[in-house]
């Protein structure tokens, strides 16, 4: 452009001095750190809503028409992860049977993409917002009919690839100002450290954190109605209210995991519960939260009528779920620490085990016992050793290294006794490796975790190990990223 210029002036034949041409190199340059910082700014800005709120669809900006006229309204975005692992342990179902010493020098191997995530939001103005995911998990589903030449030509319909597709997010949003905000439509639910911070750049190992993962829903999405907000200083928070979970549908390996949601073409509401999240983010680097959800399960049934209940053993049962959870995580100085606990109670928990195993078959019920109490504690700590780099800190890569150790029971009471039913349920796992992001979005990932089953009571009464450890080595490439048009 400067050049054009000068080449027009001296058509023109008018005279540019050496002062003129360096004024004008400068204003083209202080309009291109303009420019620049305005870029970075608004990348910025999409980031730190990301920190702050965890989940990447809780970024949508609120807008005042006035004071962002003309910006961008449009969000696009996703994430996913493609893995592979090696276990050293069996994968039949078997293998936490009576005699697992069959399976103790099994072995076998997975390639997988086990979330595949398209995210799109749209900014209306006036603080009207929607937001919508779709999530593929294992690849999808395939499926194909084909004429079988061996059986008279008959068509036949055959799944050719196992795996799901949902509607994971698709709320409207009112924001009347930061501290008031009202969404309505299906959502994540942001009970626990997973729930909330979910995207594959959001934790170090190849798969999701296996004791929050097991236990509760993930990622726990549904029909609800959401008020939040966040404050100047730091505090962000959630209340929701929402259907509860279906206890026909709980188990010993999972408990209240596969409550959530619906096998049916509708959620069924016969009970509700609530949800609540706070987190605060005003010390730099530091994020503390809480979040809880309590509702009632027992009648949140197609099985048998309220009057049914009514008239049977079961009409007092209420099969109340209640879960606590705390996470917190904290990154500077190259280095990045995430935990989180989370502790749940099941009431009326021998009476729904009953129930469900009573169920007739065919049923939606597994049919299994289900704990009163379950629990799950993780804690990891990464060093990014490309930060004592400053030419690899300015290209904006990073190379963690870390360590991760979980311990998680999803029988860790019945009928809120300790227990040793199940002991395969409850294990201790370790975890090293590292994490490589050649630029901000995408991450290579290692990981050898080593899981070791809890003891249990043996058959002549003494107290000891009674399955098979389960080493595995894991790879993946991961990417999240969000950008507004």
């Amino acid at each position: 452009m400067i050049m054009c210029a000068l080449g027009a002036h001296a058509n023109d034949s008018i005279k540019v001095s050496a002062a003129d041409l360096q004024a004008l190199m400068q204003r083209v340059e202080r309009l291109e750190q303009k420019a620049a910082q305005d870029s970075a700014s608004l990348k910025n800005g999409i980031s730190a809503r990301l920190q702050a709120k965890g989940d990447s669809v809780e970024a949508q900006p609120m807008v005042n028409d006035k004071a962002n006229a003309g910006k961008k309204r449009f969000i696009i975005g996703g994430y996913g992860e493609v893995t592979a692992k090696h276990c050293w342990f069996s994968n039949n179902y078997l293998r936490y049977g009576q005699h697992p010493e069959k399976y103790a020098n099994d072995h076998y191997g997975e390639f997988d993409l086990p979330h595949v995530v398209i995210y799109l939001g749209y900014d209306f103005g006036k603080g009207w917002s929607v937001g919508t995911e779709i999530e593929f998990e294992h690849g999808g589903t395939e499926s194909a009919i084909e004429i079988e030449e061996e059986e008279g030509g008959e068509y036949e319909s055959e799944i050719e690839r196992g795996g799901e597709v949902a509607l994971e997010q698709f709320w409207l949003q009112k924001a009347f100002n930061r501290y008031a905000i009202i969404r309505a439509g299906m959502q994540v639910i942001p009970v626990g450290a997973l729930n909330a911070h979910h995207e594959s750049t959001e934790y170090f190992g190849v798969y999701r954190n296996e004791g929050e993962f097991t236990i509760i829903p993930s990622t726990w999405h549904e029909v609800a109605l959401t008020f939040m907000g966040s404050t100047k200083n730091g505090w962000h928070y959630q209340a929701m209210f929402l259907p509860g979970l279906d206890s026909d549908r709980f188990n010993r390996k999972n408990w209240v995991k596969p409550g959530a949601g619906s096998p049916y073409e509708f959620k069924i509401a016969n009970v509700f519960a609530g949800a609540a999240r706070v987190d605060y983010t005003g010390v730099k680097g530091l994020r503390l939260s809480l979040s809880g959800y309590c509702g009632n399960s027992f009648r949140n049934t197609l099985s048998k009528s309220n009057a049914e209940l009514d008239a049977s053993a079961y009409k007092n049962v209420k099969g109340t779920v209640s879960i606590g959870s705390f996470d917190f995580a904290y990154k500077d100085y190259g280095v990045i620490v995430r935990g989180s606990f989370t502790y749940g109670h099941l009431s009326d928990a021998a009476a729904i085990t009953q129930y469900n195993i009573s169920m007739r078959k065919g049923s939606v019920s597994s049919k299994q016992w289900v704990a009163s109490d379950a629990l799950a504690a993780g804690l990891e700590l990464g060093y990014d050793f490309f930060s004592l780099n400053r030419k690899l800190v300015e290209k904006k890569q990073s190379f963690y290294v870390f360590g991760r150790y979980d311990y998680y029971d999803s029988m860790f009471m019945y009928d809120n006794k300790p227990t040793d039913m199940y002991a395969w349920c409850g294990r201790h796992r370790a975890a090293v490796g590292i994490n490589y992001f050649p630029i901000k979005q995408i991450g290579v990932k290692a990981e050898f975790s080593y899981g070791i089953l809890k003891q249990g009571t043996r058959a002549d009464g003494t107290r000891g190990k009674l399955y098979n450890d389960e080493p595995q080595f894991a790879v993946g490439i991961v990417y999240a990223g969000f950008y507004q048009l």
